[in-house]
């Protein structure tokens, strides 16, 4: 049995305050990825371009969470089909429960042998997407996340992810990331609950003990993170098959990063 409406709406509008204590300009990352997906999905239908015989265009959100990116874009591309990924339950859960209509909710583990196949796609996708997700694979996990997803998207679609990526080592790079430290220090909110916090709070609610039961501890959100930086991620997408690949958005050391296969 699912999740009460009224108690995912409840989980889900804290995650999202929980989120934006991570994530500065969290509503503007949002934006600019519906851009970039808007934008290349226009430009295929100026060019006469068919969408593989299918009626709606079909977009991927890796590491969806409760489905915070998936239902801004439905709301912005109401005519486009959105699968959501992720490997958590309880997440999924709250996503299927408040975000019903906004996108399909699947369960899989970004990297491992066989996660694609668990999507069920139609045919080819056009768009795939993620917001601060893709930092907790692995190198190797990311590396065939990246060559599945060149495998998955048709010619000219667009992988775009907003993700926060460590200094490469110049001082340019360390620059950015105290100022970065800073800016969020005066628009952060100091009472704001934190991941730790959130999580804690959910194995507390008994309508969510099934779905936690499973679960391991939580890292905290500043835990877990690969410390690739944006140029290996761009190395590991043209040896994937991204022909064309470059930032659109940055500030100080967060990135919305666009992918052209």
């Amino acid at each position: 049995m699912g999740l009460e409406t009224v108690t995912a709406g409840r989980w889900v509008a804290r995650w999202e305050r929980q989120q934006q204590r991570y994530a500065i300009d969290r509503e503007e990352r949002f934006t600019v990825i519906a851009d970039v997906v808007e934008h290349v999905l226009a430009e295929r239908v100026r060019d006469g371009r068919v969408l593989g015989g299918r009626d709606r265009p079909l977009v991927a959100d890796l590491g969806c969470g409760p489905g915070s990116l998936a239902a801004r874009l439905a709301r912005r591309l109401p005519y486009a089909a959105i699968v959501a990924v992720d490997s958590d339950p309880l997440l999924l859960e709250l996503g299927r429960a408040h975000h019903a209509d906004a996108a399909r909710f699947v369960q899989a583990t970004l990297g491992a042998d066989g996660w694609t196949a668990a999507l069920e796609l139609p045919g080819p996708l056009d768009a795939a997407v993620s917001a601060t997700a893709l930092h907790c694979l692995t190198e190797d996990a990311l590396r065939r996340t990246y060559e599945d997803l060149a495998a998955l998207l048709r010619p000219g679609g667009v992988l775009v992810n907003s993700d926060m990526l460590r200094p490469d080592g110049s001082r340019t790079a360390r620059i950015a990331q105290h100022v970065g430290r800073r800016r969020a220090e005066r628009q952060g909110a100091p009472d704001r609950e934190d991941w730790n916090s959130w999580w804690a709070a959910a194995a507390r609610d008994p309508e969510l003990a099934g779905l936690l039961a499973p679960r391991p501890v939580p890292q905290s959100a500043a835990g877990g993170h690969n410390g690739l930086s944006l140029r290996r991620h761009l190395a590991l997408l043209r040896a994937a098959g991204f022909h064309d690949v470059g930032t659109v958005w940055q500030c100080s050391t967060d990135f919305v990063l666009v992918a052209v296969r």
